[in-house]
């Protein structure tokens, strides 16, 4: 009974604290802040890193504070505080996740659900990397999220300090080009060398997400591969993503396949929950609308994505069987 009383403060605590920032967010005051660190003299690093931290785990805008820290102590300084703070709140998101609900959802989830959280344990690190580098879903929101898994503590921790670091450099370095602009001390060519700077990290940090996805995306697949594959029964699902009227025309198609039109993909991944960390073949006339399927699903978190090279007309080449019946 004392245990769930704790729990429920706890919630409480946090839902109410969570309400405040957002409905009272426009009061959020940057200059106010500065004054307040400076005022705190030695202790200002570390009473910025507590203001980041608790701002994480109410949902302040990261943005704001990340572009702060970076006018208050400069590019290299403000990464490491920005980052430490953005770290320190989104493990104290984690546990109060992990604390409040995780057995509650671990027993309440469906299969679909205890599929999609185990493959999210079975990366560990690897998985965090990935939503670290590429922002599918909103920062703040993932931390509690990541909590309802068995991930371990620590190695959420440390991934998350090491796959933020990109984008906190980028923003931190806008942030204190920022200030050197508004102060007006340094000179024109200087001032167009630090511009030219942070631009370039953000197109970095703009880029990455990409390159993730390309990285996460499997090698080219050949139909005799394919075909060895299916003939030994391997658990891998073969996606055909071309119209309904190709997929029953002329080329027909492989015996239990899975049909989605690339159309019709993106709203329907949630078909595809039970393979997010097993293989998938993709498979369309060629393989054009092949390598755009496999960019969605890449991005959604599917591991380990394959191209069919040549598709259904590679598949016709070398002979192999196909159906027509609907």
């Amino acid at each position: 009974m004392k245990n769930r009383i704790i729990r429920v403060a706890v919630f409480l605590a946090i839902v109410v604290g969570i309400t405040l920032a957002v409905l009272y967010r426009e009061q959020f005051d940057v200059a106010t802040l500065e004054q307040s660190v400076a005022d705190a003299g030695v202790w200002g690093p570390l009473l910025f890193m507590l203001i980041y931290a608790v701002g994480t785990i109410l949902f302040l805008p990261g943005s704001v504070l990340t572009l702060a820290g970076g006018a208050l102590f400069g590019p290299v300084w403000g990464t490491f505080y920005n980052l430490t703070g953005a770290t320190l709140g989104a493990a104290v998101a984690f546990l109060a996740a992990r604390y409040l609900a995780s057995a509650w959802v671990e027993q309440k989830s469906g299969k679909r659900v205890r599929q999609l959280q185990e493959g999210v344990e079975g990366e560990g690190w690897r998985f965090i990397a990935f939503v670290r580098l590429v922002p599918l879903f909103p920062f703040n929101l993932l931390n509690y999220a990541l909590g309802l898994t068995r991930i371990r503590f620590w190695e959420y921790v440390i991934a998350s300090w090491i796959f933020m670091l990109p984008g906190a450099i980028a923003y931190t370095y806008l942030g204190y080009v920022g200030r050197e602009a508004v102060a007006g001390d340094a000179d024109v060519n200087r001032m167009i060398q630090l511009g030219t700077i942070a631009f370039a990290l953000l197109g970095v940090v703009a880029f990455i997400p990409r390159l993730v996805a390309r990285l996460r995306r499997g090698p080219m697949l050949e139909v005799a591969d394919l075909k060895q594959y299916l003939d030994n029964k391997r658990d891998m699902l073969v996606l055909d993503v071309r119209d309904i009227d190709e997929f029953f025309g002329e080329q027909g198609h492989l015996a239990g396949v899975k049909h989605i039109p690339l159309r019709e993909l993106a709203g329907r991944t949630t078909e595809l929950a039970d393979y997010v960390e097993k293989p998938v073949a993709i498979i369309c006339r060629t393989d054009r609308r092949s390598a755009k399927a496999a960019q969605i699903l890449t991005r959604l978190g599917f591991a380990d994505v394959h191209i069919v090279r040549g598709g259904m007309t590679a598949w016709h080449a070398a002979g192999y069987p196909v159906e027509t019946s609907h």
